[in-house]
């Protein structure tokens, strides 16, 4: 179900003006998750039904070149392909963020030209996965969704999010090894704000320096890197 809108963004879809809607829910429980009540409680409103989002889409239209859809985790929702139908019928473009679990529905949208950027977060490396997901991952679901994504010719990238203790040097050398040479990586530091678990809100983010030693690794193993 869809549980928040935002009108429009400048920075969710690279390059595009784009509103978001978030959908409500995950399989996922990581810790350091920010988006809590999205995750744990997600609720239907009325104001969030698809025909009034759509409504509002249209009506950013004039402005907007595309749509983000975001949560959660988006593809758990089973109304996900028939509103991006929607959406695209406004001639509107989609980015998807996923968490990649479900590898055979991010396939279907390929196939189907349903979308047009993909957006995959990697927790950590590929070992450590339950620390950073919270619950016993589908790590081969993750690895066949990062194998469709690299070998299809959708713009995508992925992303890490940088929580001292769950991703080190030491993950950092793996995530890269995992996408391979050429594979866009975004790395976001942690936030310290509304996590799921109430304890990593007293984890400090790591710091510039450190961050930029992420950074320097990703591109030294042939990644095109950044950091947000």
């Amino acid at each position: 179900m869809i549980s928040g809108y935002k009108d429009l963004s400048l920075i969710d879809y690279p390059g595009l003006i784009a509103p978001v809607v978030f959908v409500g829910g995950c399989n996922f429980r990581c810790p350091f998750c920010h988006n809590a009540d999205l995750v744990l409680h997600p609720t239907y409103s009325e104001d969030y039904s698809v025909d009034k989002i759509l409504a509002q889409i249209k009506t950013a239209k004039s402005l907007a070149d595309g749509v983000v859809i975001t949560g959660g985790e988006p593809t758990l929702w089973p109304g996900l392909k028939d509103f991006i139908r929607q959406v695209r019928a406004m001639d509107l473009k989609i980015k998807l963020d996923t968490n990649g679990s479900f590898p055979d529905v991010l396939a279907n949208f390929i196939r189907q030209k349903l979308i047009d950027y993909v957006a995959m977060d990697i927790k950590t490396s590929i070992n450590r996965y339950h620390e950073a997901t919270g619950v016993k991952a589908n790590t081969e679901a993750v690895q066949k969704s990062i194998t469709i994504l690299s070998g299809s010719n959708i713009p995508h990238e992925f992303r890490t999010t940088c929580v001292p203790t769950l991703v080190t040097k030491d993950d950092i050398f793996s995530i890269c090894r995992m996408l391979g040479k050429g594979e866009k990586l975004t790395l976001q530091n942690f936030r310290p704000d509304n996590t799921l678990n109430p304890a990593y809100a007293s984890i400090k983010p790591y710091t510039i320096d450190a961050m930029n030693e992420f950074l320097k690794i990703a591109t030294s193993e042939g990644l095109i890197a950044k950091i947000i």
